[in-house]
């Protein structure tokens, strides 16, 4: 049983490694940056003790335990039952303080070494087999055991791939050459798991996690939900327009589509339900309007941070390219949520009190958005993300003191602040370590296979003419990563499978080099975050569908269908990439109107209400409809424009009859 003594232990090294986490952190922000096999290491040992002490080895059975016992007080022999196994850490920390010892003891060897010239010792491959346990462990604590697995299989191929069949096959190495390009490419260069990803964590993600730690407790996450609730107020079906509005605003600085969902979705389902909305509808728009943050600039998901350094642009240019779709995105489901509003609101019961209630008032509050504001326009301006996410904290701190005069309900003081840091800091370790594992599937696939190879040369191998069948089964090969792992590490997996099958056919079409890279960059992004609403295995619905009350897989089977515009986005956009702002502005004005009716007419479709309920034909109509209009071609978006705004007529006809005849 883990004694009281054990407890405080586990806290105090908590409390001491964050502050070396932040001291390590800031140092590199504002003094001077270490060499990159230097910086990686470092960030990874601390984000690796973090979760060793936040996630000791009995922490899923405790989880369980406490979920069995619902409301009442989990019994105490029981939830200490395995306690036991937290001895087992003290390996987990010692293998830490080994792989500790060896980054700094061989510091000079590692940022000098070159495959192939120099040695491998011994040393090296313990250091490499630590690093993997550790890594393996620490993924299973903090995600469980798909992703964990999912590494397991990809270094078991890597080993095995000499004696597998077909696409699967790598020509077979001597066992010692093997041995030294496995250690050297794991954990001795910038290729594995000290590469770029894990690289970008310790130079931009820790800084925008803690911001937005910052941000959110100082009262701007609130604020955005407040106006996006005030905005929505005296609307048709204002409560979901709110939790559009709420969510989008939110995901903006959150990037996170199950915190969107618990910050908003808590005060927004309950409304929705109030109004007429099914649970599952209800639970479903939060969902799909909290995902969206993901893809919402100017503060995107983690995986658009990496995207940039991967690409080697600047990360506002992503951003930028960004706007359109995002826009799109939540323009159907602002259509959508109108739409179902209308179609209830038959079923409205007059005495429910529909409206959103904003208890405090906006405008004293709106100081509280200059972090973010400031935080854009130093990207904007060119600076570092790790330069313009210091610069966001530091001015959540001197909005904090501006709490302590104008609104003390905010105020945080030095013990909010050290838990905003504590939050930060866990949050940051926990983006850290599936980073990091994914470098181990990027070296496999990249360099110890050749499968991303064969992979690419059999897509390649498609005419231009077959440029659709090579996203498909890109979509669909992103889909089922991204079902099962945290959209980073979908995106990565995404970007080594897919992306070096995708490009080639498209600079085959004649597009640009860069502009090819963006879209099939952006295309495994999307789908990757798609994903994350797509059943059996839909985290951000379930999360909803909790709060509601609903069935967790309809709610997911309604997320899926209201998300639809964001599924067939990306296609839109590799076929028409001026909606990426790669073109003349005449290009992009005409594509952007495209996608604009075509995502109204789909929308509609969705909600399969117009002024009158629309039957299967009109939506078939309109779906056809909507798929003519975004596609690139002159003729089809003319016919499917004709026929768009045919449908809606005839419905708007039918709706005006029946009105009239109510009315007589």
């Amino acid at each position: 049983m883990e004694t009281e003594s054990q407890f405080n232990l586990r806290k105090v090294a908590a409390i001491l490694i964050t502050i070396a986490f932040f001291a390590f952190q800031m140092y590199i922000a504002l003094v001077r940056q270490f060499a990159p096999m230097l910086q990686s290491p470092l960030h990874l040992v601390f984000a690796l003790a973090l979760v060793f002490l936040y996630f000791p080895a009995d922490n899923n059975y405790r989880k369980k335990v406490k979920k069995a016992a619902g409301d009442h007080a989990p019994d105490a022999a029981l939830l200490n039952k395995y306690a036991w196994l937290n001895w087992f850490d003290l390996l987990a920390f010692a293998g830490i303080g080994f792989l500790l010892w060896y980054v700094l003891t061989q510091n000079v060897r590692l940022n000098e070494f070159v495959l192939g010239v120099d040695e491998v010792f011994n040393m090296d491959q313990a250091a490499m087999v630590v690093t993997i346990l550790l890594l393996l462990v620490a993924v299973y604590r903090t995600l469980g055991g798909i992703l964990a697995g999912f590494i397991t299989v990809f270094i078991i191929y890597a080993w095995t791939s000499p004696y597998l069949p077909g696409i699967l096959h790598t020509n077979a190495k001597p066992y010692a050459q093997f041995i030294e390009e496995f250690t050297a490419g794991m954990t001795m260069t910038e290729s594995g798991v000290f590469g770029t990803p894990l690289l970008t964590s310790a130079n931009t993600l820790f800084y925008f996690i803690v911001f937005g730690a910052f941000f959110s407790t100082i009262g701007g996450g609130q604020l955005l939900i407040d106006m996006g609730m005030k905005v929505s107020n005296k609307s048709s079906g204002g409560p979901a327009k709110a939790a559009v509005l709420s969510s989008g605003l939110m995901g903006m600085i959150s990037g996170s589509a199950v915190a969107n969902v618990a910050t908003t979705g808590v005060m927004t389902i309950p409304m929705m339900k109030k109004i007429g909305y099914e649970p599952e509808e209800a639970g479903a728009v939060e969902a799909v309007a909290s995902t969206g943050g993901q893809i919402m600039p100017p503060i995107m998901g983690v995986g658009a941070f990496i995207m940039a350094e991967m690409l080697g642009v600047n990360y506002m240019s992503i951003a930028a390219s960004a706007i359109i779709p995002a826009v799109a995105y939540y323009f159907a489901v602002f259509v959508l949520v109108d739409k179902i509003a209308a179609k209830r609101a038959s079923r409205l019961d007059s005495t429910a009190d529909a409206s959103i209630r904003v208890d405090r008032p906006i405008l004293p509050r709106l100081y509280l958005l200059i972090p973010a504001l400031l935080l854009v326009i130093w990207i904007i301006r060119g600076f570092s993300l790790m330069r313009a996410g210091m610069v966001g904290i530091f001015t959540c701190l001197a909005c904090d003191v501006i709490n302590y005069f104008v609104n003390k309900k905010d105020f945080l003081d030095l013990k909010g602040l050290w838990s905003c840091c504590i939050d930060g800091a866990k949050q940051a370790a926990a983006i850290a370590i599936p980073t990091a594992a994914c470098g181990i599937i990027i070296n496999v696939v990249t360099q110890q296979t050749s499968l991303a190879t064969n992979l690419s040369s059999l897509i390649r191998s498609l005419d231009t003419s077959y440029l659709f069948l090579a996203l498909l089964i890109a979509m669909v090969g992103c889909m089922i990563l991204g079902m099962a792992l945290p959209t980073v590490a979908a995106y990565l997996v995404g970007v080594i499978l897919f992306v070096p099958c995708i490009q080639p056919i498209l600079l085959k079409t004649g597009m640009a080099p860069a502009t090819a890279n963006l879209c099939a960059n952006m295309f495994v992004f999307y789908y990757g975050i798609m994903a994350q609403i797509t059943p059996p295995v839909c985290v951000a619905s379930y999360t909803a569908a909790g709060i509601a009350g609903a069935d967790a897989m309809k709610t997911g089977l309604k997320g899926f269908t209201f998300a639809m515009v964001g599924f067939l986005v990306p296609f839109v956009f590799v076929y028409n990439p001026p909606l990426l702002l790669h073109g003349t502005w005449a290009e992009i004005a005409i594509a952007v109107i495209q996608l604009a009716v075509g995502t109204y007419f789909l929308a509609i479709m969705v909600a399969g209400f117009f002024r009158s309920e629309l039957n299967t034909l009109e939506r078939t109509l309109l779906f056809a409809a909507a798929l003519c209009l975004i596609a690139p071609e002159t003729i089809s978006s003319i016919v499917g424009a004709v026929a768009g705004v045919a449908v809606l007529l005839f419905s708007r006809s039918r709706g005006d009859r029946k009105a009239k005849a109510v009315a007589a």
